[in-house]
């Protein structure tokens, strides 16, 4: 039994339930955590506002010096916290090493940028006057994390949280808590009690974390309308939200297109983590010209990832999270078929390759607008492709969407890169190198994919005010206070 992290310590929860947590690839048993409680995340956010007043006077050397203390402990517990991600969410062990050094990198990262970052200096208005601006934290933060990436995205938003002077309240995917759980109690312990606090448990979890008006500041990763709920219920009581979002997002490959690099290209950014990752290639727009052959070597391509439990080093691509995700795959698929669109390959269950929830990567040909794999998000391993006429078709059809988190391209044409880059609303574009992220660059969603950005020095604002200090060093009366009489000469007539 995993306990909740609260004030620096394992804490059994006030009254809640337990949920069993299961191998999504064997449907085995892992651990069981508490279902937390109002009651809770009352404890846990009184223990980070308490924490919060004196986090925020560690000098930022200080902080930083311990930041870079949980990126060591991070490297050093890789091995374990890489199997937890693993058993607990089904994605491949090797992707789930790399999260944890992703994980690393940024709390590196934001150790350094916190610690050297500054306010600046304002031109005063008058002599003798000194005029700047100091950053200060919000207070807490709540952060809701989803289950793809339960570490990165837990990262994201703690590392800039805690370096900026804030502390938080976490509370992890009911399905993948138990990594989170071990990152609090091995890495984040070399942190002072109260200043990073998990409570595990449901949407009534979430509820209350949001509801807290001692909460200033939601980060939230989901869909947009958990998103949009999140950022009603927020604006109620004025608290700061950053949302990260649903994703639709397009992927063009236009003629000149290298077929060697993009064929398997494309097929990492759709079927990575059973192409359950928000900025995955959903709608994938293929040059008329290039289409047949891009089609049949994709074809060919997805027929050499092997399914498998994540724990064999020979698995590409693991199961879904849960029967919820394999269910709702299945029935996108369904309804696309019945209305037109064709399975190239894949499009079924894929039982051989476990017991758990597993699906086959699909490539599904004959896909228009209208169908759902195309119009809705898709959490699953499906490349859904539509055949265009030309470069001016592709980059119209990709833009066409109420959704901008992310976007891809490949093509060596600087005239179709650029026509793309703009006319796509896209947080983020790549540009013949899918899906790769950069601490020092800011992420986050355009239109119904978000609001706020990770990463980056934006990221790091994301978390703070900005204090504008005036200061008069010679204190004396100003001819314009009252009494107005003194000033009558200046009315005009």
């Amino acid at each position: 039994m995993r306990q909740l992290w609260i004030d620096g310590r394992a804490t059994p929860s006030r009254g809640g339930s337990v949920r069993v947590i299961q191998d999504p690839a064997t449907l085995d048993a892992v651990d069981e955590v508490y279902e937390g409680t109002a009651a809770d995340v009352e404890a846990a956010v009184q223990s980070a506002s308490d924490a919060q007043t004196r986090w925020r006077k560690v000098p930022a050397v200080e902080r930083a010096r311990l930041l870079h203390d949980v990126a060591i402990a991070l490297r050093a517990d890789r091995a374990r916290l890489s199997e937890l991600l693993t058993r607990e969410g089904g994605k491949p062990r090797i992707e789930n090493l790399d999260e944890v050094e992703w994980c690393a990198a940024c709390v590196d990262y934001y150790a350094e940028i916190a610690r050297n970052s500054h306010g600046s200096s304002v031109p005063p208005v008058a002599e003798h006057q000194i005029n700047f601006t100091i950053k200060e934290p919000l207070g807490v933060v709540g952060c809701i994390v989803p289950f793809n990436y339960p570490l990165l995205l837990l990262t994201w938003k703690i590392a800039p949280a805690i370096a900026a002077g804030n502390t938080v309240v976490i509370k992890p995917s009911e399905l993948t808590p138990l990594a989170t759980l071990r990152m609090l109690e091995q890495c984040l312990s070399h942190l002072p009690g109260g200043v990073a606090n998990v409570v595990t448990g449901g949407a009534a979890v979430g509820e209350a974390i949001v509801d807290h008006p001692q909460v200033a500041c939601i980060a939230f990763t989901g869909s947009t309308a958990v998103g949009t709920r999140i950022a009603t219920k927020a604006a109620a009581r004025l608290a700061r939200v950053n949302l990260e979002l649903g994703g639709i997002d397009p992927c063009v490959v236009f003629e000149d297109a290298n077929l060697d690099v993009a064929v398997p290209g494309v097929a990492w950014a759709r079927f990575l983590n059973a192409g359950q990752v928000c900025t995955s290639a959903k709608r994938i727009y293929l040059v008329e010209k290039i289409a047949a052959p891009f089609t049949e070597r994709l074809v060919e391509h997805v027929k050499t990832i092997r399914l498998g439990h994540g724990m064999d080093p020979d698995t590409d691509m693991g199961p879904l999270v849960s029967a919820r995700a394999l269910q709702r795959v299945e029935d996108q698929v369904g309804r696309a078929v019945a209305q037109g669109a064709r399975v190239a390959a894949g499009g079924r269950r894929q039982p051989d390759a476990g017991p758990g929830h597993f699906y086959a990567p699909t490539v599904l040909t004959g896909v228009v607008p209208q169908h759902p794999v195309v119009c809705e998000e898709v959490f699953g391993p499906i490349a859904s492709i539509q055949v265009v006429k030309d470069a001016e078709e592709a980059i119209a059809m990709a833009a066409r969407s109420e959704y901008g988190l992310g976007a891809n391209i490949y093509t060596s044409n600087l005239t179709w890169a650029m026509q793309a880059m703009t006319e796509i609303k896209a947080g983020t574009f790549w540009i013949n190198d899918p899906l790769t992220d950069n601490d020092a660059a800011p992420f986050g969603g355009m239109r119904k994919s978000g609001m706020g950005r990770e990463l980056g020095e934006e990221g790091l604002d994301a978390f703070r005010e900005t204090k504008h200090v005036h200061l008069d060093f010679v204190p004396e009366k100003k001819p314009y206070w009252f009494p107005y009489r003194q000033r009558a000469a200046e009315i005009p007539g």
